[in-house]
């Protein structure tokens, strides 16, 4: 009997939990959950067993949340993709609508910090006073008024407060270079600690118990950042609490109980941890025990827990398993099950996610992953598949994408191309100036891998990539164009003179390392006229499906419509969609589910894959 045609719809749909946070005394959770097809706040009562909406937003999701204190949610929302985040305050124990609590139009708003100590605010930042830099305020839980407690000099670019709330720590950048700044009491001036290149690693995470000393990420003498003790008075990185020689730090789990951080987080091929409190490790490794005895090997995080640290929020998901919530409760070690993000997916129908590593030609080890089809005869068709940013990297785990194109008949190629995070600075400083060159070489060496193994089919190869995957697409098809027979390109970069020329305002503090890291719009024009696609369309012979959010404030809707317009001209076929409420990738659940109906039917068009109309299997 055939496997079953996954409709778009069950990949796409929004999922129905999300996001699990409880209140700081345990009493509530609240998470993420569909209603009138958009994602909304869910309430529920651990002590009653009874649950209500407390959203109703029908134009566009929530992007965020937090608990301000036991009876108060933070939340954010943006207009339309624009990224412009407005907070609003709600109180759960009250019918009381959202009160929007950050400037309403043009201004972008952040939740910086809750203060579990404190029940009367919490700090936010937002740029309403100068687009190109945040200042810090207050944001008083009770009234919905916002104190200004840290106004930019400019070129701040990180704020660290203390358990109290006090704004302790800064970060100023002038682009290239990295200033640390602390002071220890508020009425103080900060002073300046040291300064450092963008390119080593010196990230402040937060004061420890002492009050003095600072938790920092730290690459300072290693390749790869680990997470120190540094002393402000010695400059130093004092103690050691987690590294890896393969692997960077990523951040702490911190207990306001204890005070002191319980574990380390890092990404090797999927989630780890490094427990450093003795009861964290003993809850976790009986929790993942179990929940891998019940759900197969999946990679179990601690999500959020109460300030007594009797409720701990566990989420487990793996390739085939998407996000499955859990309440653990320390005391008794009793699992209660909250809800599957995706209950209605069959993890026997899903296609398992290989790790894989190949060398690229100059001998850089790339790592990556491989995903085939659950029934199929090699060489399969391919579907290559780079991740955005691009440094991010990705990390196994349950995707929809690649679960739809394995589900119609292709091999997936995930690469985590030279730049990737988290393989230490040499990885990461490799990609700088290398966009089109080396990192597009990573891609297509790993396509010649898997070809030269039998496992793909070298006729039948496409690409598919969002944002710097975009750019990854159109490269690929300018510079390679004999490799591939169709690509995707969404919301994708075509012309990197342009693209850098009209970055959101807050990014203009970042102008030197980006002059770095991508090339000079002052000195090195040539440069990235070389490897913008949009200037070598006349090499582009594949057909190309593109898609673009018009209010997408990162990579402008001039990208996708010089590309089209260049390969229009010659003839070359085109298909291009603009989507009026959608900004950096398309959030909404019907555009969403539209947009990868979309590329499957052109893949099978042009790679031969199966379709499905969401009533019943087709072949092709």
């Amino acid at each position: 009997m055939p496997l079953r045609c996954i409709p778009v719809e069950e990949l796409f749909a929004n999922p129905a939990i999300a996001q699990v946070s409880i209140a700081p005394d345990g009493r509530f959770l609240a998470w993420l959950a569909p209603r009138n097809g958009q994602l909304n706040i869910w309430l529920y009562d651990r002590t009653t067993g009874q649950g209500r909406f407390l959203t109703d937003q029908r134009d566009r999701s929530i992007h965020a949340f937090a608990w301000g204190n036991a009876r108060t949610i933070v939340f954010a929302r943006d207009t339309n993709g624009d990224e412009n985040y407005q907070l609003y305050l709600l109180d759960v124990l009250s019918d009381e609508p959202p009160r929007l609590c950050t400037p309403p139009e043009g201004v972008r708003a952040e939740i910086l910090s809750t203060l579990p100590l404190r029940e009367d605010r919490i700090l936010v930042t937002h740029n309403g006073r100068q687009r190109e830099v945040f200042d810090v305020y207050a944001l008083d839980l009770a009234s919905g008024t916002l104190e200004l407690v840290a106004e930019n000099p400019g070129g701040v670019v990180e704020w660290i407060p203390d358990r109290k709330g006090t704004i302790r720590i800064a970060v100023r950048t002038d682009g290239a270079n990295r200033t640390l700044l602390y002071r220890e009491h508020a009425h103080e001036p900060f002073r300046e600690l040291l300064t450092t290149t963008f390119r080593t690693t010196l990230e402040p995470l937060r004061i420890a118990a002492d009050g003095r000393r600072i938790y920092v990420l730290s690459n300072r003498g290693r390749d790869t950042a680990a997470i120190y003790l540094f002393d402000p008075d010695t400059l130093r990185e004092e103690e050691l609490i987690a590294a890896s020689d393969t692997y960077d730090m990523q951040g702490l789990l911190y207990s306001y109980k204890h005070d002191q951080p319980t574990a380390a987080a890092y990404v090797s091929w999927r989630h780890e941890y490094v427990f450093l409190h003795p009861t964290w490790r003993s809850l976790w490794e009986h929790a993942a025990e179990r929940l891998r005895a019940q759900l197969g090997d999946v990679a179990v995080h601690v999500t959020s827990w109460s300030l007594d640290e009797e409720w701990f929020v566990l989420a487990a998901l793996g390739d085939t398993q998407p996000a499955a919530y859990y309440l653990l409760s320390a005391s008794t070690g009793e699992l209660v099950e909250l809800g599957r993000a995706m209950p209605h997916l069959d993890p026997t129908e899903l296609s398992p996610m290989q790790p894989i590593q190949y060398r690229a030609r100059d001998g850089m080890l790339i790592r990556g992953y491989l995903t085939l089809p659950r029934e199929h005869r090699k060489p399969v068709p391919l579907v290559v598949f780079p991740h955005g940013g691009p440094w991010t990297r990705d990390v196994w785990g349950f995707n929809p994408a690649v679960q739809l194109f394995a589900n119609r008949g292709y091999g997936v190629l995930q690469m985590n191309y030279r730049g990737s995070t988290g393989y230490g600075r040499r990885f990461w400083e490799a990609s700088f100036k290398q966009w089109g060159r080396a990192m597009q070489d990573d891609i297509t060496d790993g396509i010649r891998w898997l070809c030269s193994n039998g496992v793909a089919d070298p006729e039948r190869v496409g690409i598919v990539g969002g944002s710097y995957g975009g750019y990854a697409v159109l490269a690929g098809l300018a510079f390679t164009p004999e490799l591939y027979r169709c690509g995707v390109d969404i919301v994708g970069v075509s012309n990197l003179l342009t693209f850098r020329r009209t970055i959101p305002p807050y990014w203009k503090p970042l102008n030197q390392m980006l002059d770095e890291m991508i090339g000079s719009l002052e000195t090195e024009e040539e440069l990235l006229r070389a490897v913008s696609p949009v200037f070598h369309a006349d090499r582009i012979q594949a057909p190309l499906l593109v898609f673009q959010g018009a209010n997408d404030p990162r990579v402008n809707k001039a990208e996708s419509d010089q590309i089209v317009e260049a390969l229009r001209s010659r003839g070359v076929p085109v298909e291009y969609y603009v989507r009026q409420d959608e900004g950096h990738g398309f959030v909404g659940e019907q555009n969403r589910v539209w947009m990868y109906r979309t590329i499957e039917r052109f893949l099978a068009r042009h790679l031969g894959g199966r379709i499905c109309d969401g009533t019943a299997d087709a072949s092709r």
